[in-house]
């Protein structure tokens, strides 16, 4: 075999590192695609007036929360202007930790002290504040309500999520936002990861690299873990649990498996991998079934190990395509990724570089030096044993233009940072949302449903008119 058909062949076995490193960022999560359809077209570009300076509370500054002050704080995030001005929180341990955190950012920037609440509304109510923007990282059973009271009070909100564990409430932040006019972001952060919009966007959607996409694949495993404990000393007490809803501090620390607080791991961790098959063809989910079960974790409520089969149809070319997904809480094989599977090729894609990123190239693939002419991908040479060959693996780091973020694109521990950045660029009047409350809605739709699916034992059918919100 010559060089030449040897490079051919092996370009069965392509691999395309860090896919989506960055192309146009600063255009591209500027632009807001939708779930499905056109729906994000609807969004609408922010405020104007104070814009230098932006007023900032979070309540919920538990894990998330906290992943979401260090993503705002960071130094390297640059995202200019932001000064905390309130953090709440029911727990004193949680919030006595975000408080020195940010108090040790506000001295260096010389900003006064974050001033502490229980409350969420009280915090609202105290216009000394002078707030402009309310992150909310709840549980998803409170997301509505604070959601909900941050607009109200004239704020724009970044909501984490799950949107909420209830459509009816979710579907009352949509209203919400149309009412008030005031920004809704919900925290699907791949929407504005440089690296999923570059693959995504530009790879998938405009230079169709794949060919048509019929299948998508989608997991999230973790390992055995104990329930998330808690010092004595540090515990609320029984009269305080009461007060916020809560009956043990175990479900309290660990609400996300009791279905009053939030969805299982299948919405927890689920909703933001299932969020991008919608995104990749263009339509919402036609149908679902799902298998699943309390298989190791006896003491919780929801289901620890979910596998479920979504169907889609492209709402104008009516080509069907199906995407499988699942969440394993007792291995970790595999950790979490997303690929999609078209007829040239299919593209492995993960927020850690460790667990995805590269393409493989079918046998049969156009040639795909237009997108190295292009920008979008780079050619590189490779070697295997003595044997040195070139136009084998495209190396997509490079891009037309990136200047927020410098490449390659590393996240790191910070995926959060790019969707941070498109709500506060939003929010000062450069950006349109990402991921708006409809977008947020579809997914949720979606995602609850694969509960109920486990539950019928029955494949669900969905209506477009389900992924619509009305008055």
């Amino acid at each position: 075999m010559d060089k030449e058909k040897k490079g051919t062949n092996m370009a069965r076995r392509s691999f395309l590192t860090r896919t989506a490193a960055a192309a146009g960022a600063g255009a591209i999560m500027a632009g807001g695609l939708s779930n499905a359809v056109s729906q994000t077209a609807t969004t609408k570009t922010a405020r104007t007036g104070k814009l230098d300076e932006l007023n900032v509370a979070i309540v919920g500054v538990g894990s998330q929360g906290d992943v979401l002050v260090n993503s705002c704080l960071k130094t390297n995030a640059d995202i200019p202007g932001l000064r905390f001005k309130a953090v709440c929180d029911i727990w004193e341990f949680n919030r006595k930790k975000a408080v020195k955190r940010i108090n040790a950012y506000n001295e260096k920037k010389g900003y006064g002290t974050v001033t502490e609440y229980t409350d969420c509304q009280e915090m609202l109510d105290d216009k000394s504040l002078d707030l402009d923007v309310l992150i909310v990282a709840t549980p998803d059973w409170l997301h509505a309500e604070h959601a909900i009271a941050g607009m109200k009070a004239g704020l724009d909100v970044y909501c984490e999520k799950e949107m909420s564990n209830s459509l009816e409430l979710a579907r009352q932040m949509v209203l919400t936002e149309r009412e008030t006019g005031k920004l809704l972001q919900i925290g699907h952060q791949r929407r504005s990861n440089p690296r999923y919009r570059h693959a995504i966007e530009n790879l998938v959607l405009d230079s169709k690299v794949l060919g048509r996409v019929m299948q998508g694949y989608g997991q999230w495993n973790r390992a055995v873990s104990e329930d998330i404990g808690w010092a004595p000393k540090d515990a609320l007490t029984a009269e305080e649990l009461a007060k916020y809803g809560y009956d043990t501090m175990s479900r309290f620390r660990n609400w996300r498996w009791y279905k009053r607080y939030g969805g299982g791991p299948i919405v927890d961790l689920g909703s933001h991998q299932i969020d991008i098959f919608s995104w990749i063809f263009g339509a919402d989910p036609k149908s679902v079934v799902a298998s699943g079960g309390i298989d190791y974790y006896k003491q919780h409520e929801w289901y620890d190990n979910v596998m479920c089969l979504f169907e889609y149809e492209h709402p104008k070319t009516k080509e069907m395509a199906r995407a499988f997904y699942q969440v394993q809480t007792t291995t970790r094989y595999g950790g979490f990724h997303e690929a999609f599977m078209g007829e040239y090729g299919t593209l492995v894609i993960s927020e850690v570089p460790r667990d995805g990123n590269w393409l493989e190239k079918e046998i049969n693939s156009p040639d795909w030096n237009k997108w190295v002419k292009k920008g979008y991908l780079k050619e590189v040479s490779t070697k295997m044993g003595k044997t040195k060959t070139t136009n084998v693996v495209l190396d997509a780091r490079v891009s037309p233009a990136a200047p927020k973020w410098p490449l390659p694109i590393e996240l790191g521990m910070l995926p959060h940072q790019p969707h941070l950045h498109n709500f506060f660029d939003a929010v000062r009047g450069k950006a349109k949302l990402n991921c708006p409350g409809i977008v947020g809605y579809e997914t949720a739709v979606a995602v609850l449903a694969v509960n109920d699916a486990v539950k019928s034992q029955k494949k669900i059918e969905f209506k477009h008119e389900d992924f619509e919100v009305h008055a």
